[in-house]
């Protein structure tokens, strides 16, 4: 283990140079605010998840080959009237279908004509009972969020003007009411991009005011409280400009979803780095006079603990980068670059900082030295206080006293909650993580109540016959899970190519719809094999949201196969190096793993019987790995780096016992913060994000109240000498240090 030498801290915060600290971050973030933009102007939210190799995307592209549709994107509108659609408003939605078809909305490229149709046609696109009519309308395909908002406000103005009041803001089931919903794959984009630039508002505010609070609580100090926060701020604003210039040049992608857990990240990490510095520096200031000496000391003493954890997470982080899911290889640079730069801050911003407010960063509660507080006393003729005593900590003495019943009762707790996560249930269905009143989740609602809910994204199939006769359609009409089969179309190149637009008898989004994706290639293919069709596996492909969801479900897996081992072998070597110890890094990396594990049970319960939730995000095991992996493993590394520090001068029971006493209050409070800024992703109206804010904030507090203070000391406790092992321990002894070897 290593410690960052003495003159580290005149470097950055010596009686010049923190003023050159300083001002080298402020001149960084404005140019680079000057010269780059900022990330938040460079989010693309449309970007591709499935590499071209994937199944679903090489027949999507066949699709549009054979099968080109001129038509466009389109937005499913439903109209709804609970007491049932009248004559009259039929004819203003035929009004309304010719003024689109005359004078076509921005970026619509097509409609269907319900003004040409005669009136037993129309009223065939009714629903059974009268009450719902879906009005397909398409808009380019290259047009994005914004532009299409934009041709849906336009239609909504000419809507408003036809009915006299704006049936896209009517309540739902309000009788005689006429009502209209966007859903299909245009409202679906809108309302995630909506919801998510929301959020970021949100998320910054929520965010900012929780950590604001809790340092205020800790510390009661202003200043103190206003310190992390403003190197926060700088890394922010650093990082911003280096990422929108990245994506700018195409280096990266980013999108919304990433930069607002990045915000989160910054501000929770960010915080506990700071604050592992600023409890050192406080704890010194107790029994040194002289600020500068106090603070070169908590540098040296902190900076490598600090560093080290910043470097797990950093790494871990980067392993994403290994993803074939774009969503989860587009998280690896923003938050790796993210939380580099942060603890940069806290190394060296931070310092800066301290040393310029020195003691009184902490007004109104100074800390003093015994000599000052009684000077202090004789100037204003007041009794010398008594000497300050350091409290014992009784976590400290029970996990040395008794850490037999410590690991029993931990591990037992754990493992049973550990246990629950093997029932956790999955979906990828986008539409399920929506609240139940956005436009597009009442609109595909209500498709399924009036039509059949397979109708909103049916799965098309297609195959190459060669030109023989297949009985495909037959297979597939006597499929209990297919409602309906279209007639083959021919393919525009090669007509041996037919397609059959497939209809579920579920909702195509969810995962029982998904797991029939191999079914009916299975189908298709042993259709070919019977018509005497050479290779069948390599002439079926079936293109659609469905089997796009289910080739997310296989990339997925895949990526949590490679990277969480990557993840366990960076951090285990990490551990290794710093601490010269393969016992302590077994047992560390066991309890963060066996914490996750605790964390993804206590959250489904939570989210599944609490909140009511059928199943949680696909992408929610993998992301939360990375981030409780990494993050837990900083307490760990802070805790265990003070034990390793005082085990050079004492008996090892006894620096495991001072050694929790003078972390327990910092890393609690830096857990606290941590677990609330991702707390505040439940507050979003976000199933996703909610759901990952709800089992990290888990995860975080069980290793802050359970694995660090209780869990790692005591195993550290009853394996003694051999938690060095093969490293080496200097014990001082009758003012000789003996060197141990073990």
């Amino acid at each position: 283990m290593h410690e960052t030498g003495p003159d580290y801290g005149k470097w950055v915060a010596g009686k010049r140079t923190k003023w050159i600290t300083v001002l080298v971050w402020v001149v960084l973030a404005i140019v680079l605010n000057l010269t780059w933009p900022a990330v938040g102007g460079q989010e693309d939210n449309n970007a591709p998840n499935l590499k071209e190799s994937e199944p679903s995307v090489v027949a999507q592209m066949v699709a549009e080959r054979e099968f080109p549709n001129d038509s466009g994107v389109p937005a499913l509108i439903v109209w709804h009237k609970e007491a049932g659609l009248k004559s009259e408003d039929l004819m203003k939605l035929q009004e309304l279908t010719r003024e689109l078809e005359e004078q076509p909305v921005p970026y619509q490229t097509a409609v269907i004509p319900l003004h040409k149709l005669p009136p037993q046609a129309l009223t065939a696109q009714l629903s059974e009972d009268g009450s719902t009519l879906v009005l397909p309308v398409f808009f380019e395909e290259e047009a994005d969020t914004e532009e299409l908002q934009q041709g849906l406000a336009k239609l909504e103005s000419q809507a408003v003007t036809l009915f006299g009041a704006n049936p896209f803001d009517a309540e739902l089931g309000n009788g005689e009411e006429l009502s209209a919903r966007v859903t299909g794959p245009v409202g679906i984009s809108i309302d995630a991009t909506g919801l998510f630039e929301d959020a970021d508002v949100s998320l910054l505010i929520g965010t900012v005011m929780l950590v604001l609070i809790f340092l205020l609580l800790i510390y009661r100090s202003p200043l103190l409280a206003v310190i992390p926060l403003v190197a926060v701020g700088f890394a922010y604003l650093v990082t911003s400009p280096i990422l929108g210039y990245l994506a700018k040049q195409g280096v990266i992608t980013v999108d919304s979803q990433s930069i607002a857990i990045m915000t989160v990240l910054l501000f929770g990490a960010g915080t506990d780095y700071c604050l592992f510095l600023i409890s050192k520096f406080r704890q010194l200031l107790w029994h040194e006079a002289d600020k500068r000496k106090a603070l070169f000391q908590a540098i040296t003493s902190s900076s490598g603990a600090i560093a080290m954890s910043g470097f797990t997470v950093v790494i871990s982080l980067f392993a994403l980068l290994l993803a074939e899911y774009g969503a989860y290889e587009r998280f690896a640079v923003p938050f790796s670059l993210s939380i580099l730069i942060m603890f940069i801050a806290s190394l060296t911003l931070v310092p800066a900082l301290l040393a310029i407010f020195g003691r009184a960063s902490f007004y109104p509660f100074v800390p003093r030295t015994a000599e000052m507080q009684a000077e202090r006393a004789r100037k204003k003729g007041k009794p010398e206080p008594a000497p300050r005593k350091e409290k014992e900590s009784w976590i400290g003495s029970l996990v040395t006293k008794r850490p037999w019943t410590i690991i029993v009762t931990t591990v037992l707790l754990l493992g049973v909650l550990a246990s629950v996560s093997s029932q956790i249930k999955f979906t990828y269905d986008l539409l399920s993580s929506f609240p139940e009143d956005v436009p597009s989740r009442e609109g595909f609602t209500l498709i399924g109540e009036q039509f059949s809910e397979g109708q909103l994204a049916p799965v098309q199939i297609m195959l190459d016959a060669e030109g023989k006769e297949t009985d495909l359609k037959a297979r597939l009409e006597a499929l209990d899970y297919v409602n309906i089969v279209s007639d083959p179309k021919e393919g525009a190149e090669n007509s041996n190519i037919l397609a059959y637009d497939v209809q579920f008898a579920m909702n195509p989004y969810s995962m029982e719809a998904m797991q029939h994706i191999p079914d009916v290639r299975s189908e298709a293919e042993a259709s070919l094999q019977e018509a005497g069709v050479t290779s069948p596996e390599n002439k079926v492909w079936i293109s659609g949201q469905t089997a796009t969801q289910y080739d997310t479900e296989i990339a997925g897996e895949h990526d949590a196969r490679l990277i969480i081992p990557v993840v366990i072998g960076l951090i285990s070597l990490l551990l290794l190096l710093y601490l010269r110890s393969i016992v302590a890094m077994v047992y560390l990396m066991a309890t963060v793993i066996l914490s996750y594990f605790s964390a993804l049970g206590l959250g489904w319960l939570i989210i599944h019987y609490g909140l009511g939730a059928e199943a949680i995000q696909g992408a929610i095991p993998l992301y939360s790995f990375v981030f409780l992996v990494a993050l837990g493993e900083d307490y760990n590394i802070f805790m265990i780096s003070s034990i390793w520090q005082k085990s050079k001068s004492m008996p090892l029971k006894q620096a495991i016992k001072e050694g929790v006493g003078e972390t327990s209050s910092v890393i609690t409070s830096a857990g606290l913060i941590l677990a609330g800024t991702f707390a505040v992703l439940a507050t979003l109206p976000i199933q996703v994000l909610v759901q990952f804010g709800i089992i990290t904030a888990i995860g975080v507090m069980l290793d802050t109240f359970i694995v660090r203070p209780f869990l790692v000391p005591a195993i550290t406790a009853v394996l003694g000498e051999a938690a060095f092992w093969p490293g080496k321990r200097k014990l001082a002894r009758e003012g000789k240090a003996e060197e141990l070897k073990y």
